[in-house]
């Protein structure tokens, strides 16, 4: 098997997948906006189509084969061998095992998509849920939103178990472990080192959280003086988040302000464009409002790898949404300023927290008092008074966040060693553990199920915590080497060097090359979370 045969290969197999791949985005594109269950059928049929053709076992072979021989020396073909093989090799599974995970994946989504909150005969989107645990002061209330929030839990709970058994099933028929160990090999992640990561993460947050929480000044204080209650008697409806990966808002600051009389879509893609990135295209082919039926969070998607690349959100003109719409546009960006002449195979992300690294740096800056300043035309003299309460609002958020990851996790890892455990007490242990939460009296429900990564972005939460860490990385190198910062940060407003920098270095590469290799180009060393624990934690 030659080099030569590989290319021959590859000429017919993208003609293949190329036109089928526009058509499985474009369907769960379709699906999600409309919440119908025949259009989630119409998506799991066409992704059960795209997943068979990577299910070939002569084909597998073939690719083996070039694996082994060492026939194949041009680099790029080389990467693009690399990355087929992990593509075929994680669907060298039975048809009927494959048809099974989808549909029961895609039956799954469209239940979180088209569930809603009833509580006393109202029925509540995601956004009014998140409006009334951030305003309501009334407990019981508070307690009654939360819980039917969290009902979609037990709505899919059966049928998700069977999807991570499934999953375990297919890893196993594929020498692995479990479906986690399987999952982090294929995205060239190592199991070990993601471990290490975490405990030292944990490490590095334990005090610091800590003290943020329970400390005099803390967020248990200020819950305490909102509910006029006891410590001893905050529960999880209290924290202002359906699962406390945000802070509640204890600072006295009040960000939507300066959102709220504006178009968030016209001030980011005014700053996109200031800094040299071009994104109202993707804004007009996107799907930006609330509707029923619709997937009520937000992502984006590369509809075919040739520029159609679009946002799904439920905008409104808040803080809130405005991070939203900054974080997906650095997906979007990432995505639209790939060299357009690399072939299919690595016209996308070097790694899943690259990308998400991308819309970190930039989903940070709504919550920035100079960015706030600059981009809502804020006076400097109104500024000052909350730029340190801004920091330190972002400084609880990413901590908050990092001990929340630390839940996800762990969770996650666990579920998939042994998905027959106590799952609902596993949760509650975690949260207890990492973010110091006390659980519901007597409850013995699946929360964990509550949330909607496991089922849509399995093994997926670390690329999270990775992404912040490179995006803290990104901005220490764009700081100090593009933008020539010293002690005092410079803002990024109106400096198309930013935008030149991302492109050439981070973005243009697509997936050339591993993910460590574009970080140390783009930065002159490996991942260092040393960054983010100057930036947010020491």
């Amino acid at each position: 098997m030659s080099q030569k045969q590989f290319r021959a290969f590859l000429k017919t197999h993208l003609a293949k997948i190329e036109p089928l791949f526009r058509k499985v985005r474009l369907a769960y594109w379709d699906a999600t906006i409309s919440g119908k269950k025949e259009d989630f059928d119409a998506y799991a049929r066409l992704n059960v189509e795209y997943l068979k053709i990577h299910s070939d076992k002569k084909t597998f072979a073939n690719l083996k084969e070039w694996k082994q021989n060492g026939s194949i020396t041009d680099s790029t073909d080389e990467r693009q061998l690399d990355i087929l093989y992990r593509a075929f090799l994680r669907n060298q599974l039975p048809d009927r095992l494959i048809e099974r995970i989808t549909k029961l994946s895609s039956e799954i989504t469209n239940k979180f998509n088209v569930y809603r909150a009833e509580v006393d005969g109202e029925t509540l989107t995601s956004n009014q849920v998140r409006d009334v645990l951030r305003e309501s002061t009334d407990s019981e209330r508070l307690e009654r939103v939360w819980t039917a929030d969290k009902g979609v839990g037990r709505v899919v709970a059966g049928d998700l178990l069977e999807l991570v058994r499934l999953r375990n099933e297919a890893a196993q028929t594929l020498g692995f472990d479990d479906y986690y160990a399987m999952s982090l090999v294929l995205d060239e992640q190592d199991t070990t080192e993601l471990a290490g990561l975490f405990d030292k993460l944990d490490a590095l947050t334990r005090e610091p959280f800590t003290a943020a929480k329970t400390g005099e000044a803390g967020i248990d204080r200020f819950l305490e003086d909102r509910f006029d209650c006891g410590r001893q008697d905050l529960r999880p409806w209290h924290y202002q988040d359906p699962f406390f990966q945000e802070p509640p808002r204890i600072f006295d600051l009040h960000l939507d302000e300066y959102y709220k009389n504006r178009d968030i879509l016209n001030l980011t893609s005014e700053f996109f464009e200031g800094i040299g990135l071009e994104v109202r295209g993707i804004l007009e082919r996107s799907d930006l409002y609330e509707k029923p039926g619709k997937e009520q969070h937000a992502y984006c998607m590369d509809m075919d790898r040739r520029g159609d690349i679009r946002i799904l959100a439920n905008i409104r003109n808040d803080e809130t949404w405005t991070g939203t719409i900054l974080h997906e546009l650095g997906h979007a960006v990432y995505d639209y300023y790939i060299d357009p002449k690399l072939p299919f195979l690595l016209r996308q992300h070097a790694h899943l927290f690259t990308t998400e690294a991308i819309a970190m740096l930039f989903g940070r800056l709504s919550k920035d008092a100079e960015w706030i300043k600059i981009t809502t035309g804020t006076s400097e003299t109104a500024k000052e008074p909350v730029a340190r309460e801004i920091f330190n609002s972002q400084k609880l958020a990413q901590l908050v966040f990092a001990r929340w990851c630390q839940v996800m996790v762990r969770f996650e890892r666990a579920l998939y060693e042994n998905p027959e455990r106590d799952l609902n007490e596993l949760w509650w242990n975690l949260v207890q553990t990492y973010q110091m939460v006390t659980p519901p009296d007597g409850r013995d429900e699946p929360d964990w199920a509550a949330k909607i990564h496991i089922v849509s972005a399995p093994v997926y939460y670390h690329n999270y915590m990775l992404g912040e860490l490179l995006a803290s990385q990104l901005d220490h190198y764009i700081q100090r080497n593009v933008l020539g910062a010293g002690s005092a940060r410079v803002p990024m407003n109106g400096r198309p060097e930013v935008g030149e920098y991302l492109k050439e270095s981070v973005f243009k590469c697509g997936k050339r090359e591993r993910w460590d290799r574009m970080i140390s180009g783009a930065t002159g060393e490996p991942l260092n979370p040393g960054y983010f624990a100057e930036q947010f934690v020491l």
